[in-house]
């Protein structure tokens, strides 16, 4: 058996080797030639799994240790027999850490207090449910839009686009990317949302029409910005005008990266029957590592926002990547992943 791995997957070197060759390659590099002869391909975003990869390849499963699933062509893997998998939930807890450290960390540069306000999460997924309960623990009154969701579940929990746009005090987007999503904030997007609103974007830049997104930059609050449209060729103007941009790396805590290796190896492991793999969990290396609690109770914005930078100083990604900007792939691949925190 043969797999092809992205070599910037980690805790996966040596886990395969014992039952495969196991050929490791940048996601972006990963090309027919490699796959041609491979029974499985464990990739990242960085990987585009279409015909031009796969075609008469003997590619029989791909798992991706990601939530993402846009870099995958799921129309010709099905016709063609190839199994696949995604790591759906792995990163929720990094990006509600994001999230939450740049919205009191720029509030606290800015003087602004965020009693009150009202918090919109556009698509209330595995990602978006834990920015809601976050949210809430801490005070924000919550606006929920997610259509799918809506028609499955019922609308009282839901509401419209338009309706959160108009209601929120910060729109922070979390929505899978595909046909009904692309560019969905737009021009007409942008025009909805209320004067100085938070503008987030941590889930796919394509979600963004970022000429719109620039137009309107006068009229909106605080613009955070962690995906881009053109990775990893990004447009500079645009990110002269946000108050924190990073690389893509919302995601990248430790646990995060566990959860996404780990399901991506047990999916191979199930899909070929290595038993020995069935319940694969990477250790974290030396030292001990579990999310961390903060107690919220009682406490200012500011001792909060305190203790939130205590625990991610988003603020040195933010630095470290308008220093870099041609450094997007590898700061995004020497990332050193952080620890979680939960309220």
């Amino acid at each position: 058996m043969k797999i092809v791995v992205d070599n910037a997957i980690p805790f996966v070197e040596g886990v395969f080797e014992p039952y495969a060759e196991v050929v490791y390659k940048p996601g972006s590099d990963i090309c027919s030639d490699d796959v041609r002869d491979a029974d499985a391909l464990l990739v990242r975003t960085r990987t585009r799994c279409d015909a031009r990869l796969l075609e008469g390849s003997d590619v029989r499963m791909i798992a991706s240790a990601t939530i993402g699933m846009d870099h995958i062509d799921c129309g010709y893997c099905a016709s063609h027999g190839i199994y696949v998998q995604n790591a759906p939930g792995c990163n929720a807890g990094g990006v509600m850490n994001y999230v939450f450290s740049a919205l009191y960390g720029v509030a606290a540069r800015k003087g602004m207090d965020l009693t009150g306000k009202t918090f919109g999460i556009v698509g209330v997924g595995n990602v978006g449910g834990r920015v809601e309960a976050a949210a809430r623990l801490l005070g924000f009154n919550v606006l929920l839009c997610d259509p799918p969701r809506a028609e499955r579940e019922g609308g009282a929990q839901f509401c419209s686009l338009e309706y959160l746009l108009a209601g929120s005090d910060i729109v922070s987007l979390h929505l899978p990317l595909d046909s009904t999503t692309e560019k969905m904030a737009d021009r007409v997007f942008f025009d909805r949302m209320r004067q100085n609103a938070f503008f987030i974007n941590t889930c796919r830049g394509e979600v963004v029409d970022e000429a719109a997104l620039k137009e309107a930059r006068p009229k909106l609050g605080p613009v955070i910005i962690d995906t881009w449209n053109n990775e990893p060729f990004i447009d500079g103007e645009l990110l002269s005008m946000a108050d924190i941009a990073t690389p893509h790396i919302s995601g990248y805590s430790l646990q995060g990266k566990q959860k996404g290796t780990a399901a991506a190896v047990r999916a191979v492991a199930r899909f070929f029957e290595i038993t020995e793999l069935f319940e694969f969990f990477p250790p974290a290396g030396s030292g001990s590592f579990s999310a961390v609690h903060l107690e919220t109770a009682g406490k200012s914005q500011g001792e909060i926002a305190s203790a939130i930078q205590y625990n991610y100083p988003i603020f040195t990604d933010d630095f470290l990547f308008r220093t870099n900007l041609e450094g997007f792939e590898s700061i995004r691949t020497e990332y050193n992943y952080r620890n979680e925190f939960f309220f």
